[in-house]
């Protein structure tokens, strides 16, 4: 397979009614890097806002075991976007999801804002740093794709298009953005989580890293430090750089499709097992589910 011949197939298809198979085809093959990392720096982003970031650290879960609430986003993100939010299994998960959610006040705001950032940080982190730019088809897909995730979470006043969701995204954070405690120990705890993949040496370098990735007013928003300009270029050339490297190299086989590796489930996982601890005691006390058992793996 050529290069650019996933995209030929991309273009030959209808994003208004064939989304699910367009979005597959960016995050598990065009670009599985940049959407997860994307999507990485879109957690820190939600951290900001003082109504999410304090519900977050008042849960405890990503300081009590980050792994775990890291491996089951991305396992429940992975399971409605994989199998399309359409389908059966996507549909079993958005409803797990929502069944995790509803022991929350959580406003559709902040509902909103949070689906803005799955469709607004791929997008741009892909026009910044991938190794081609989006066809206007593949954000339509994008968009819509999010849009069908979103009208499963049941959130009210989804915007329609890519260019009303980055209005939406922009104004949120202009307007919301504020300094809170437990938003910056969830910040940092899951900075900590990331750093805990690499050798000892490298873990401050992984946070150094995550600053240079994050605008001056996410950075105030955690009291984190600013770094120069000098090394906001280096890093944006270093992301260039690895573009470039990968536009060179051949496409990803149709048989080698890009999916989690969760280290919380080494043996594998069901839709079950997913949800914060204090979730799973709750369905075991009302006799819906079997009893909780910590599942907090040691970080590498």
């Amino acid at each position: 397979m050529k290069r650019f011949d996933r995209l030929e197939r991309i273009l030959a298809m209808d994003p208004d009614r064939d989304y699910e198979s367009i979005y597959r085809l960016l995050a598990e093959y065009e670009f599985p890097w940049d959407v997860t990392k994307s999507l990485e720096m879109a957690l820190f982003r939600t951290y900001a806002v003082p109504s999410i970031g304090r519900l977050l650290d008042r849960t405890g879960e990503f300081t009590r075991c980050p792994q775990k609430r890291y491996d089951d986003t991305v396992l429940i993100l992975f399971e409605i976007l994989h199998n399309g939010p359409s389908s059966a299994k996507g549909r079993a998960a958005l409803e797990w999801l929502n069944r995790i959610h509803g022991r929350y006040r959580i406003s559709d705001d902040d509902y909103r804002y949070t689906l803005s950032t799955f469709v607004v940080m791929p997008v741009r982190w892909i026009e910044a740093y991938g190794w081609r730019r989006l066809h206007p088809v593949e954000v339509r897909a994008i968009t819509n794709v999010m849009r069908a995730m979103g009208e499963g979470m049941r959130i009210s006043e989804i915007p329609e298009t890519y260019e009303e969701f980055a209005r939406l995204f922009d104004d949120y954070e202009r307007d919301n953005f504020g300094r809170d405690s437990g938003g910056t120990r969830v910040a940092q705890a899951t900075l900590d989580l990331f750093g805990s993949w690499y050798p000892k040496a490298l873990s401050g370098a992984v946070s150094d890293a995550a600053h240079l990735l994050m605008e001056p007013h996410l950075l105030a928003a955690f009291g984190f430090p600013e770094p120069s300009a000098r090394a906001r270029r280096l890093a944006g050339l270093a992301l260039k750089l690895r573009a470039g490297i990968v536009r060179m190299g051949p496409a990803r086989p149709d048989s080698r499709p890009v999916a989690p590796e969760p280290l919380t489930y080494p043996d594998g996982y069901t839709l079950s097992d997913l949800g914060p601890e204090s979730f799973h005691r709750h369905l075991a006390r009302q006799g819906a589910g079997p009893d909780a058992e910590p599942r907090c793996p040691a970080a590498r």
